[in-house]
């Protein structure tokens, strides 16, 4: 397994290299602490609409034509994405392009133009974008659930932002966040590949180690209290409806004592088609095409959270159905066999999942984001191993109550009472 070589300059920029002797690829990925959860009522949607100005033109290269083409030039693929509390650029290329790459983002990065007449064209696109999601109901009704569970708070907006958001975006508006949230202590610089170490490391400092240094921005501390069951829907016409729940679990990602049997829990009920929700509501009930469950542990909150697709007729048996498999594990240990399949499952699937460079820059640069130590995949597997049936049951007394509950749909749905109706099962687990 590759040994990361981390630094920081002086001004507070990190940089985290991953030497894969054996790649014939390298991945630079320049990670800047902020997303949708940085951003205020009326910013929502700013970072989102920042990452696709960057690629509008810089005051080296001035257009996005010649960006694409010089990116092209390398045989690069390239790209951007904006989450809850980060946003991303990256370029994956042969080895030989590593220098070539790192100009041409750290460019993108640092600086940006934001031509007002790119501005109101993407203001189209990204709109169309907003559409676009709108129409996917399978999608939609994730947007649902989080305003429905978080509210009027960063947490309960989307990341893409509103129509209303978006069309009020200035450039004076790009300009300010940009240069409040583009700092160099928000920032990381990610190298994975075959490279010469001392060489980027150089470059890198060249780049970035002259740019002042500046306290980054605060995330506000996400509201995360709840004291009854909520019903959100969305009704649209469809011939299926989507269904996505939430419990509130308090269980954040530094919370490691359960955030582990919290996330083996989630794939023993929902991750693979061997897991227990896919056996019962798909293979044996035929109530739904698609199931999954996960917990996501975030920063400061954490949801365990359940989709499903099923046929409108069908909802509150599938919700019913649902329940009795939640009851089912609080009530009884999870089997050793079926322990060690999951954690078995889960690492292959994480080992699968570190085979290219882009696949290393992930995982240590979002590392980098979230915690001051560095874990390797070995350390994360013996936490994974560690977890006992005991301590699965144990979240799930814990989580699984109506009162933490909230069900969001996006379809036809008829009568809420209904769904608080099977809510209401959800007393005798």
């Amino acid at each position: 397994m590759p040994t990361p070589i981390r630094t920081t300059l002086s001004n507070g920029l990190r940089i985290c290299l991953v030497p894969l002797k054996d790649a014939s690829t390298a991945m630079v990925m320049i990670l800047a602490e902020t997303g949708s959860e940085y951003e205020t009522k009326e910013q929502n949607g700013i970072s989102h609409f920042l990452e696709h100005m960057c690629f509008k033109g810089t005051t080296r290269r001035p257009t996005s034509k010649i960006i694409n083409e010089e990116l092209d030039g390398l045989g690069a693929a390239s790209n951007a994405f904006t989450g809850s509390s980060y946003t991303g650029f990256y370029a994956k290329a042969h080895a030989d392009k590593t220098e070539q790459m790192l100009d041409i983002v750290s460019d993108i990065y640092l600086n940006s133009t934001f031509p007002q007449e790119e501005i109101e064209k993407e203001k189209g696109v990204v709109i169309e974008e907003i559409n676009m999601y709108e129409d996917r109901p399978q999608s939609k009704v994730w947007d649902v659930l989080g305003e429905a569970v978080f509210g009027d708070q960063p947490a309960g907006r989307t990341i893409i932002g509103t129509k209303e958001t978006v069309s009020s975006f200035t450039r004076e508006d790009l300009v300010n966040y940009h240069a409040s949230h583009y700092v160099p202590e928000a920032t990381i610089v990610v190298v994975a590949g075959k490279i010469d170490e001392a060489k980027v490391i150089t470059q890198i400092k060249n780049m970035f180690g002259g740019i002042k240094a500046l306290p980054k921005a605060m995330r506000p501390h996400v509201i995360d209290e709840q004291s009854a069951p909520k019903v959100a829907i969305l009704h649209k016409k469809s011939d299926q409806t989507h269904i996505a729940f939430a419990f509130r679990t308090g269980i954040h990602r530094y919370d490691v004592g359960r955030a582990y049997p919290a996330g083996m829990l989630g794939a023993v009920l929902g991750s693979g088609m061997g897991s227990r929700l896919f056996h019962k509501i798909r293979e044996e009930l035929g109530l739904a095409y698609y199931i999954h469950a996960s917990h996501s542990a975030d920063i400061d909150y954490g949801t365990f959270t359940i989709s499903m697709g099923v046929s409108n007729a069908k909802v509150v048996p599938a919700l019913k159905a649902v329940f009795e498999e939640l009851r089912k594990i609080k009530d009884e240990f999870v089997p050793e066999a079926e322990l060690r399949k999951v954690k078995d499952m889960r690492k292959g699937h994480f080992y699968l999942g570190l085979e290219t460079s882009n696949d290393w820059a992930d995982y240590y640069g979002f590392q980098e984001i979230y915690h001051d130590k560095i874990e390797s995949p070995e350390e994360v597997i013996a936490k994974r191993e560690a977890v006992t049936a005991e301590q699965m049951r144990e979240i799930a007394r814990a989580v699984f109550k109506p009162e933490l509950l909230t069900i969001a749909m996006v379809g036809p749905v008829k009568d809420e009472k209904v769904v608080y109706e099977a809510i209401e099962s959800l007393r005798s687990i």
